[in-house]
């Protein structure tokens, strides 16, 4: 048998990873000089012990995984995960596509670090994990309406929280904006606003910036 030339590039190393991880379909790129590679949702799990336990990569050291949400695709979320390899002192980042129903298979099997971004993930985006061996929300409220980092979430949230002396505990309450929102001229700082300071002659010229 042939022996295997070890990758001494990114590219290299790409070609060999696409080569050699055994699994159906492999892309990858380098970009900002670190090689990214996105994957079939189903293969994550092999794909990981691939990087993990191959001599010619080594990755062994999980640094984090996260969520990116596109609204407007079908599979709306990127599941994006962050290896290292000390041994070549390299960094890879591994890409899949999932959507609101379909779980990801959970990689807490082979790097335990995982399990606090999976539970992180699936708070802040509703992204489902199977085979997790604890998959609740680690970030807000057990109670919590919705999923906050998604883009159709709103900036104010559904509930606003306040300790009740009466009840002497916290309650839940619709959110309520208490203060009208204002309109402020940005386009012309130098004329100023149409309303004017108190004391201040309100016809003044503004144009000119001298009182009349």
């Amino acid at each position: 048998m042939a022996k295997r030339k070890i990758p001494e590039t990114l590219s290299q190393l790409g070609k060999y990873i696409s080569d050699e991880m055994g699994v159906d379909s492999v892309d990858f790129e380098i970009s900002y000089e670190e090689l990214n590679l996105s994957l079939q949702r189903d293969d994550i799990v092999k794909a990981m012990r691939f990087l993990r336990d191959d001599t010619h990569t080594g990755f062994i050291s999980f640094i984090d995984l996260c969520g990116v949400d596109y609204p407007g695709r079908d599979e709306r979320f990127d599941v994006v995960y962050h290896l290292m390899s000390p041994k070549y002192n390299t960094r890879i980042r591994v890409r899949i596509y999932t959507d609101e129903q379909t779980p990801v298979p959970s990689i807490t099997g082979i790097f335990p670090g995982a399990e606090w971004y999976e539970r992180e993930a699936w708070d802040m985006y509703g992204i489902l994990f199977s085979g997790h061996p604890d998959l609740r929300r680690i970030l807000t409220d057990y109670g919590f309406d919705g999923h906050p980092l998604r883009k159709d979430f709103p900036l104010t949230g559904y509930v606003e929280v306040r300790y009740d002396d009466e009840l002497k505990r916290v309650v839940y309450e619709p959110v309520e904006l208490r203060q009208e929102f204002r309109n402020f001229d940005f386009l012309s700082p130098w004329e100023g606003t149409d309303y004017g300071l108190p004391n201040e002659d309100v016809g003044a010229d503004k144009g000119n910036g001298k009182n009349g």
